[in-house]
């Protein structure tokens, strides 16, 4: 369903030509098929939906190389290049309304929060079991809504790491509600890793995420 576009990513048109727009960030593994696909998925949702390549090409399968990508990646250009992100898809003449939204996953769920805190364009967040040790996020700055998905045996995000982010972000004035599965790893919510997929847990997170954004950035 979607095209990649050069320096940008991977990019998804609902069949209807139009809709809200959402961005989706990766995983530490790079831009690889499992993130093409969901931008496929929000794209039969309806909305324009745009995966941009944090790691401008480079994929891997290898947690080690996974794991230095991550460390890495330079949080000053990223923010940069979430913010053109947004810039594309408000420019983007097949999307409706004035903000967007914005999911990620594992890093790209903490990179989702960092986008919020540095650009006025996203208006809701989605952080799927967020980590990245290099991010640090003012929260007064944490303007828009959030949605928290997290998973009871996620050895990366403890609930003691999702309690400290719901207070923070609350103590901030700002708003957030989450969700932990019971039963459910990190990266639950990946259906090309079975020794982690969730099924159950993935569906009813998918089903959360859209009435979210849909509740708050639908045109």
């Amino acid at each position: 369903m979607g095209t990649h576009v050069e320096n940008i990513g991977y990019l998804a048109i609902p069949s209807s030509g139009s809709g809200p727009g959402v961005v989706v960030l990766q995983e530490w593994w790079g831009l690889v098929p499992h993130i093409e696909s969901l931008a496929d998925r929000f794209a039969e949702a309806g909305y324009v939906a745009l995966a941009p390549d944090l790691y401008n090409g480079t994929t891997t399968t290898a947690p080690d190389e996974a794991q230095r990508l991550l460390m890495t990646l330079n949080i000053e250009q990223t923010a940069r290049d979430l913010q053109a992100a947004a810039d594309f898809l408000l420019n983007h003449e097949a999307v409706n309304g004035g903000r967007i939204g914005i999911v990620g996953f594992c890093m790209g769920g903490q990179l989702a929060l960092l986008a919020a805190t540095v650009s006025q364009s996203y208006g809701a967040v989605v952080d799927f079991y967020g980590i990245h040790p290099n991010v640090t996020l003012d929260f007064d700055k944490l303007k828009v809504p959030v949605l928290g998905i997290f998973g009871e045996k996620d050895s990366s995000v403890p609930p003691d790491v999702v309690q400290a982010l719901e207070t923070n972000i609350r103590n901030a004035g700002g708003a957030i509600e989450t969700h932990t599965y019971p039963n459910a790893n990190h990266a639950f919510f990946n259906d090309s890793r079975p020794e982690v997929y969730n099924p159950t847990a993935a569906k009813d997170a998918w089903e959360r995420t859209l009435t979210f954004l849909n509740d708050r950035i639908s045109a």
